[in-house]
């Protein structure tokens, strides 16, 4: 409630009026606990202000507000705090639930789409997809044209079927002592002649290995080798191809990459209306529920909001530099009180800010293996007791 001075000033007199519909935005007015707690703050701004010793330019109105104000900004501090310790867990949720007052379980969902884009370089991923296509080889022709691939975009090519067959398919060549080996050494265990004739032996796994290494070689050093070099948008083969076949290659669309499903974090329609949280923008936290604040925030919120109504009452009297009275003036304290309001708020908000900090994630695992370390260090100073048998 307030009375009216001789300038026209509503003057705070010390009885509360109705909560509902006097704060700025009413987001608390339904709530029992801010109901009775912004009443009683509103006597303690008074009293901390000077009443009844002095006269206090504000209504009850004003006090409300101030103080829905402070625990907005409470609110606002804290979420922001914990939108940057839970983000990569938040980011592709649904942005229309609310996780105020929620624990957030620190997932790696999004440590996982990260890994997918570098799967994707090496062959593994699904994030873009791996397209196939074929250049006809004409016999004597080693250079041909990548554009065939794909006419309407730049490609980025991922693999060339294009080597030489496997040792593995001359391992029985009689050039290199395969079939002819073999049986050179059924004949020397005297197996020779038997009847059914003996065509193979069983082999150690190691000769194989030997064996097909020499084949490598020999093909290394007595053949052309089967190689490919791409330049101007063009494939050279190598050797100089014998007969018409095809030339498989494994390739990306570069258009591909940019795609919508390559870029976003989430899948489907929601994507494009904003419905998945994708920033501190839409970081599904919502002001907090004044009932389930606990006592220290109500304390910081209380001493905020003594400065908020500081600030207010600053402006008021701000408006009038003197007040004259029979016989002098009275010098008003409006810009001192408007100074003193900034200083307290942003002190306030410098202290809540590295309280928040002090409790990060990071914080507390190192003061959790500190305090580990420490504790292990003393049990070390423990002298060991000596068992005789």
């Amino acid at each position: 409630m307030a009375v009216t001075s001789s300038l026209n000033l509503n003057l705070w007199d010390e009885n509360p009026g109705t909560v509902s519909g006097s704060t700025a935005y009413g987001y608390f007015d339904n709530d029992v606990v801010f109901v009775d707690n912004v009443k009683r703050f509103s006597i303690l701004a008074g009293r901390t202000l000077g009443y009844p010793i002095v006269q206090i330019e504000l209504d009850s109105g004003s006090m409300y507000m101030a103080y829905e104000l402070a625990v907005m900004e409470y609110s606002n501090q804290v979420n922001q705090f914990n939108i940057r310790e839970n983000l990569l867990a938040l980011q592709g949720t649904t942005s229309s639930a609310n996780y105020t007052h929620k624990p957030i379980n620190q997932t790696l969902n999004t440590y996982i789409k990260l890994t997918e884009q570098y799967a994707t370089e090496i062959g593994l991923g699904d994030n873009i997809e791996l397209r196939s296509g074929s250049i006809d080889i004409i016999e004597g022709q080693q250079l041909y044209d990548l554009d065939i691939l794909y006419p309407s975009g730049t490609v980025e090519l991922r693999r060339v079927y294009h080597f030489e067959p496997p040792a593995i398919n001359r391992y029985f060549d009689p050039y290199l002592g395969g079939l002819d080996g073999t049986r050179n050494l059924i004949d020397s265990f005297g197996m020779g002649g038997m009847s059914p004739a003996i065509q193979f032996m069983m082999m150690p796994i190691n000769e194989t290995l030997l064996r097909t290494q020499a084949i490598e070689m020999s093909n290394q050093i007595r053949r052309s080798a089967y190689s490919f070099e791409i330049a101007n948008n063009k494939i050279k083969i190598f050797p100089i191809p014998l007969v018409a076949t095809k030339l498989w290659i494994d390739f990306i669309v570069e258009e591909d990459r940019y795609e919508d499903r390559n870029i976003l974090l989430v899948s489907g329609s929601g994507n494009i209306d904003g419905s998945w949280t994708s920033d501190l923008s839409n970081a599904p936290y919502d002001l907090m529920e004044y009932k389930n604040i606990n006592s220290t925030g109500k304390q910081w919120i209380i001493r905020y909001g003594i400065a908020l109504v500081k600030e207010m009452l600053g402006n008021v009297r701000g408006k009038y530099g003197d007040i004259p009275i029979p016989n002098q003036e009275i010098a008003l304290d409006g810009d001192a009180l408007r100074s003193e309001a900034t200083e307290e708020k942003s002190n306030l908000i410098e202290q809540l800010r590295e309280m928040l900090d002090g409790t990060s994630r990071r914080q507390l695992l190192e003061a959790k293996n500190e305090e580990a370390q420490q504790i292990q260090e003393t049990i070390n100073k423990i002298p060991m007791p000596i068992y005789i048998g």
